[in-house]
């Protein structure tokens, strides 16, 4: 997946979670912690 790819996801994500009424921080916040836990999975992986 490239760069552009994961920025557009995220776009994609910040524009639903705005649509069901959170603010910026909230989905900021929410945001940065599923890109914690994804960083958290692939370094475990081998």
């Amino acid at each position: 997946m490239t760069s552009s790819a994961i920025v557009q996801k995220l776009w994609n994500y910040c524009n639903v979670l705005r649509d069901d009424g959170m603010s910026y921080g909230d989905y900021v916040e929410q945001l940065t912690y599923l890109l914690f836990l994804k960083m958290a999975d692939e370094r475990t992986k081998p």
